[in-house]
């Protein structure tokens, strides 16, 4: 069986950005704003030559409120491809998982509560099912609070990043108990825990 890293997307391996309006705050909806967190292509080829599989998880509900559409969605995950390719040759996507649900969207198909949604782990188990992955062993990654609750309920080590909104999660998840293995300041420290926990093994 193969080990993953299961990764955030926003705020993980690209910069949150302001939004055009308020209501869209956080919400990457536009390809021009894709931007990499500096050391993120670095963090993901050195996880590859590790052995482990890179698995994006990410919550889209955008596509629910009706602020991004299936197509954009997917054109601002082939930026995103496409400037990880030109840092950093090796820096290499397994598989990409997005949930477009919210229960409180515009878009009628979408504007339900689903398994797929973090922190619940359906895209976890769809990759555990597609890369053959056992998850004892293996990482989520992320800035929020979805994300650590994610990886908890799926068995995971939990390692929260201080990019994005890592900060302001470290003291939700503090407060409510959560299980943090590791806190980075970014992704790049927290692959090089991984590579550390790999060594002492």
């Amino acid at each position: 069986m193969n080990k993953a890293l299961f990764l955030d997307r926003d705020g993980t391996i690209l910069k949150e950005i302001p939004g055009e309006t308020p209501e869209t705050l956080g919400y990457l909806v536009r390809v021009k704003d894709v931007e990499l967190i500096d050391g993120s292509a670095d963090a993901i080829a050195a996880a590859k030559k590790l052995g482990y599989k890179i698995i994006i998880i990410t919550n889209q509900s955008a596509v629910a409120r009706g602020w991004l559409t299936i197509e954009e969605l997917d054109k601002i995950n082939s930026r995103m491809y496409s400037l990880l390719a030109s840092s950093n040759p090796d820096a290499k996507i397994d598989a990409l998982y997005f949930s477009p649900y919210h229960k409180e969207g515009t878009i009628e198909e979408y504007s339900i509560e689903h398994i797929s949604r973090k922190p619940d782990i359906g895209m976890i188990l769809d990759a555990k099912r597609d890369f053959d992955i056992d998850l004892i062993g293996s990482y989520m990654i992320g800035d929020a609070v979805s994300d650590m609750k994610c990886g908890e309920k799926a068995g995971l080590v939990n390692i929260l990043v201080e990019t994005g909104y890592g900060k302001m999660a470290k003291r939700k998840c503090l407060d409510e108990k959560l299980k943090i293995d590791f806190i980075a300041s970014n992704l790049k420290e927290a692959v090089e825990f991984i590579q550390k926990n790999a060594e002492n093994r």
